[in-house]
């Protein structure tokens, strides 16, 4: 709670980064109600592929995995379930579907996190307990050495720094000094610094940030999982957490890397749902033979930028896509690297069936 309580202290200035993120996050949050103006089976197939991504990907980062055959049935399906793994991913099933269905009843409370603990831990001897034993963060290396990473709270402490933790959450949303994903941010990294449990933090800090985000009106992870973009970069997830922790205890700790991580794990999944969208708007292909048909008629390498311009209405992320389909279909070749790299045709663009 010392991220959280030297916010709550009052904040001189925001880094530009992450001015940034929160720019375009309000941008995002603004054109939410259009881009889930769908029909509902489309976000119903969203909604179910994100539920199965979240359960697998938020365990799978804690090494926890399921055979892909028995994914279907263990988040979805009501069959034995064949081990602790199979069960823990089951439990953060129906966490999630508990905070899809009622966000808005679930306070961000202590009693609510003990409850998210004890169903995402399938069941075990210390689920929805806080920990007992020291639980210090430890990284090992391939030569056998190891290295404490990060000194948690100890057990006795875990209590009492997660209710000051919540009261600090909950006066600083009521109070509206400071932009609420930036408490939501913080939140999570001081719930992460504390580790009150024995085992399954990271999974429970990212249930909270599903409910967290609902609460404040960011809806994006009902149909983009935020624990699959986590599993994606999840390499900037230990590096920021680690730069944003040192110095914790002191109260000294720079906070900001770890807040722009989860403000652009958040804004990418805006971005991606944005771009499945536009996808399912062009379910003719309209927009996809645009830009091939702008291709078509480059006689000489041409830039991305050029492209874009050739394909008005088209968003450039949906034109990135197309080029890399392309490419996977050897029809052009990219003749360099970045983003002023040029692009060749080599030759007809097939028509589609």
């Amino acid at each position: 709670m010392n991220t959280l309580k030297n916010f709550h202290a009052g904040i001189a200035s925001i880094p530009a980064a992450t001015a940034w993120q929160l720019a375009d996050l309000g941008e995002f949050r603004g054109k939410q109600d259009m881009f889930l103006h769908h029909s509902p089976q489309k976000l119903h197939t969203l909604r179910e592929h994100a539920l199965i991504e979240s359960a697998v990907s938020s365990n799978r980062i804690e090494g926890i995995e399921v055979k892909q055959r028995r994914v279907g049935t263990v988040v979805f399906g009501k069959s034995l379930l064949h081990d602790r793994d199979e069960e823990e991913i089951r439990g953060y099933r129906d966490v999630l579907a508990e905070i899809h269905e009622d966000a808005a009843g679930l306070p961000v409370s202590l009693e609510t996190i003990l409850g998210f603990h004890r169903k995402c831990r399938g069941g075990a001897g210390d689920a929805g307990r806080l920990k007992e034993k020291e639980g210090d963060i430890i990284e090992k290396y391939p030569d056998g050495r190891i290295r404490i990473r990060f000194k948690t709270v100890a057990p006795e402490a875990a209590k009492p720094f997660m209710e000051e933790l919540i009261s600090l959450y909950n006066l600083s949303i009521e109070a509206k000094t400071i932009h609420p994903m930036i408490i939501l941010a913080a939140f999570n990294l001081d719930f992460l610094c504390i580790h009150p449990f024995r085992d399954g933090n990271g999974r429970v800090s990212r249930l909270l940030l599903l409910l967290q985000c609902y609460r404040l009106g960011y809806d994006v992870g009902r149909y983009i999982s935020l624990e699959r973009l986590i599993e994606e970069n999840k390499e900037r997830y230990y590096e920021t957490l680690e730069q944003s922790s040192t110095g914790w205890h002191e109260a000294k700790n720079n906070p900001w890397p770890y807040v722009n991580y989860i403000l652009f794990i958040i804004k990418s999944a805006y971005k991606e749902l944005e771009n499945r969208l536009d996808q399912m708007k062009d379910s003719k292909g309209a927009k996809t033979r645009m830009i091939e048909s702008a291709i078509q008629e480059f006689h000489k390498p041409f830039s991305f930028n050029q492209l874009a311009r050739a394909c008005p209405g088209v968003s450039r992320d949906m034109i990135r896509r197309t080029l890399r389909d392309l490419q996977k279909r050897d029809i052009v070749e990219c003749l360099g690297r970045g983003p002023g790299a040029e692009w060749r045709r080599k030759g007809n663009i097939l028509k589609r069936g």
